[in-house]
């Protein structure tokens, strides 16, 4: 079944929308992991605990900020998003060279393994070069299988997702830079072959699944099974590789996927279990995150998270979803020359002239088009996009979060718009507690902006009908396709029952 599936895939050329939400989701699940995981690194964990993103730990992180495990993730992203196969040694030296530049800005939290190499190394190291330091390191202690190297690896499954053979020697070659032992550079291949496959297919895999490519079969096939038979509180000695693989599968695995709710919370709740066995709790976070990320997508990632999601060097969650999308398409952009453009005109699929709407149940809130961008209201404070925009399309300054929502009425182009749709609306409700004002836009106010906008005013209280009247008349292009309308049908369903928290327009 895997090898059919296999060749069949081999022969596409592009993602489906859903893949690509997958495919990004490996980089910023595994970075909210990391940042979520971080206050809680080798301190008493409560087996209750609620993790939040706290900041502090080792590092003494800022809230949201992500660790070493995701650093030196970007270092190599940043390679496999030009389009380089990782296996060559022009693309090993360029990861070293990443890493030997994050290692030389002081970060403030390493691995020993990572930093013993990384010293040995020197300033700009080949890639054989960094790979031998880590072998003398190796031979030195006799060991060097610490989880290092299996936090980064995700990008290395998005370079080669439709080569399994190539993704094997890529995973243990960008091991080997700074962990010789092999068995971390297998532990990388399996998580790897892990993540191409739920990204791909969009479900978990089976050892079925990924066995005609693992090496050492045998073995692994046996310790994934005991992660999946055995309590994720068990795996406490999560510091080295396969500690922390088996914890981080162990939490995927025991978690539930909610029934009462969208599918996509299992995201959250297994991150929870993982940071809740305690010890390395940002690395088993990040691990989890990147096969989470690849079963559920980068829309499942909560927009609190994302909003304040950064670390090194001096990017932003976003930045992620761009090289998680360059590195799927072998470094080509996509629609409009999107993430590498500064500005997308959408001029000509505007339905009339370029105006400003006040949201009919909170004038905080705006609704509009992307043109409006190009001339942003005064006074407001955050922008909130649900199209692709250019980078430096939202003025400097104001806060901007993005949300992967595609105007579609076909389930499979938004598997999670029940918990999009929820998410932003609880996002723009976050913005306005804080006292913001904000500026909701797709690309014509069309479908995606009133529909967010609607649920809006149902999460604050409002009858769906009367949010929909109201908004459709405020916007008179407006109409949300069927597939959001549904949606949005479900949404009241399960607010049937809820106290209404009615506003009354100009809060």
């Amino acid at each position: 079944m895997g090898i059919v599936m296999d060749e069949m895939l081999n022969t596409v050329t592009e993602l489906t929308t859903a893949q690509t939400d997958r495919a990004c989701g490996v980089l910023v699940a595994s970075a909210a992991g990391d940042a979520l995981g971080a206050g809680y690194e080798f301190t008493s964990v409560a087996p209750d605990l609620v993790p939040a993103m706290i900041g502090g730990g080792l590092g003494g992180f800022a809230p949201g900020e992500w660790t070493d495990d995701t650093s030196q993730a970007v270092a190599i992203a940043q390679v496999a998003a030009s389009g380089v196969d990782l296996r060559t040694p022009e693309a090993l030296t360029q990861v070293a060279h990443g890493f030997a530049d994050w290692y030389a800005g002081g970060p403030a939290d390493v691995g020993i393994q990572t930093s013993a190499v990384l010293s040995r190394a020197g300033r700009n190291p080949t890639g054989a070069e960094m790979a031998e330091a880590a072998r003398q390191v190796h031979e030195r202690s006799g060991r060097s299988a610490g989880n290092g190297s299996l936090m980064r690896t995700g990008p290395v499954a998005l370079a080669h997702l439709h080569d399994p053979e190539g993704l094997v020697e890529a995973a243990m070659a960008v091991s080997a830079l700074t962990h010789h032992q092999e068995i971390a550079g297998q532990a990388c291949a399996v998580w790897c072959l892990m993540i191409r496959h739920a990204v791909l297919t969009g479900e978990l895999p089976t050892f079925d699944d990924i066995a005609p490519w693992v090496p050492d079969a045998d073995t692994w096939r046996g310790l994934l099974h005991e992660a999946e038979t055995t309590p994720p509180s068990r795996f406490t000695s999560n510091a080295w590789t396969v500690g922390a693989l088996q914890a981080a599968w162990s939490a995927i695995s025991h978690t539930p996927v909610p029934t009462d709710g969208p599918a996509c919370g299992h995201l959250v709740d297994s991150l929870t279990t993982a940071i809740r066995i305690g010890h390395d709790t940002d690395t088993v976070a990040a691990i989890a995150g990147a096969l989470l990320g690849a079963r559920w997508g980068m829309s499942a990632v909560p927009a609190a998270w994302r909003r304040i999601l950064h670390g090194w060097p001096d990017l932003r969650g976003a930045d992620l979803e761009h090289l998680a999308y360059l590195t799927v398409r072998g470094g080509r952009p996509g629609k409009y020359g999107w993430p590498l453009v500064d500005h997308i005109d959408y001029t000509h699929l505007q339905f009339g002239p370029s105006e400003v709407a006040v949201h009919p149940y909170d004038d905080g809130v705006l609704l509009s088009g992307a043109t409006v961008l190009d001339d942003v209201p005064e006074g407001v404070d955050a922008v909130v996009s649900l199209c692709l925009t250019g980078r430096a399309q939202v003025p400097s300054g104001l806060e901007h979060v993005t949300f992967r929502l595609m105007d579609e009425a076909d389930p499979a182009e938004n598997p999670n718009l029940d918990h999009v749709l929820a998410d932003a609306a609880r996002l723009v409700a976050d913005l306005r507690d804080e006292g913001k004002t904000v500026l909701l836009h797709c690309v014509a106010a069309r479908s995606r902006t009133p529909t967010v906008a609607i649920a809006y005013a149902m999460l604050r209280g409002v009858p769906l009908d009367d949010a929909l009247r109201a908004v459709c008349s405020t916007l008179p292009a407006a109409r949300p396709n069927r597939g959001f309308r549904s949606a949005l049908e479900r949404m009241a369903a399960e607010n049937a029952t809820a106290a209404p928290t009615l506003w009354g327009r100009g809060r």
